[in-house]
């Protein structure tokens, strides 16, 4: 006879085989010590696979680390060029910007950015990638620090660019007349007034003029004084250009400004002439800067030909319309 699967006895009494059938705690029993048995082995393989080929997380996890840091040397990279470019700007301003204005070069010191200590950032201490972090936060403060500073000192330089180029306009940095015509006497201590007969200093620039020759303010300002004086310059105009600057223009045969009027350097002004204590037609040209008498002659260039003058002038009458 055929016998299923299983244990098996001889039963004497019977005299036949009997299937073993096992108490149902003892079944219970085998069962759970099967069971523990796969799991132990269970965790035992995976264990071993995790070792030897990772986790689907871990290969996750390190692909993603792999990502950031590969983003991060790109950061970093990227500051680098902005740090290079920062410096750019630096020397600029050192060797460039700031001696032409005039202007004092920023104290090393000032381009140094606050430091606070490592508890500053104790937040990205504890990691695999610390050192990294905190260069780049680092690089990041020190970027902060350099492009606050940048930001004000060009906004420095432009208001001071700003100034220059208004101070420009009002200094008197062109001869009055055409620079054809020869020149007088300068400032010197004359010996013999050619008037007078006495000596006494001589404060300006004369110009030998025919009468009736346009006379050009030298540089914006506002004109206080415009009519006849007393003392010796006849019909005459002073300009006040300010930051310290007078100009005086004697001995005109005819005024063509008024007191409080504001001019441009190139406005025609008046008309030289003979007028006053004058020994002949010329112009007299004097410069005062804080009260203190001026060469004339080392405010402007004396080497234009007329017709580059004569074109200068058409070009800065233009100018001044057009402002107007």
């Amino acid at each position: 006879m055929a016998f299923k699967s299983g244990k098996y006895f001889f039963d004497d009494v019977d005299l036949q085989y009997k299937r073993v059938r096992l108490p149902f705690s003892r079944r219970l029993l085998r069962f759970a010590v099967w069971f523990a048995a796969s799991v132990i082995m269970f965790f035992i393989y995976r264990y071993a696979f995790t070792k030897t080929f990772g986790s689907p997380e871990e290969a996750r996890l390190m692909s993603s680390i792999e990502t950031v840091m590969l983003e991060l040397n790109m950061i970093d990279r990227e500051m680098d060029d902005m740090i290079e470019r920062l410096n750019e700007f630096r020397l600029s301003d050192d060797h460039r910007y700031r001696p032409v204005l005039e202007m004092d070069t920023l104290p090393s010191n000032f381009r140094q950015p606050a430091t606070g200590g490592i508890e500053r950032y104790g937040e990205l201490t504890g990691f695999i990638n610390s050192g990294t972090l905190l260069e780049l936060v680092n690089k990041r403060d020190h970027i902060a620090t350099q492009l606050n500073l940048q930001n004000e000192s060009f906004r420095a330089i432009s208001d001071k660019t700003t100034e220059w180029r208004r101070q420009m306009e009002y200094l008197p940095i062109i001869s009055p007349v055409n620079v054809s015509f020869r020149l007088g006497d300068g400032i010197k201590f004359r010996e013999k007034h050619p008037v007078h007969g006495n000596p006494q200093w001589h404060h300006g620039q004369d110009f030998r003029t025919p009468v009736g020759t346009p006379v050009y303010a030298t540089g914006a300002g506002t004109v206080i004084e415009a009519g006849w004086n007393s003392g010796g310059f006849g019909n005459y105009v002073v300009i006040d250009h300010g930051y310290g600057f007078r100009t005086t223009y004697g001995h005109l045969s005819a005024v063509k400004t008024v007191k409080g009027a504001l001019v441009k350097r190139g406005d025609r002004i008046g008309l030289s002439g003979n007028t006053g204590i004058s020994s002949g037609p010329h112009l007299h040209y004097q410069i005062d800067l804080f009260g203190k008498i001026q060469n004339p002659l080392h405010y402007f260039n004396d080497d234009l030909t007329e017709e580059e003058y004569i074109e200068m002038i058409r070009i800065l009458s233009a100018g001044a319309q057009y402002r107007q």
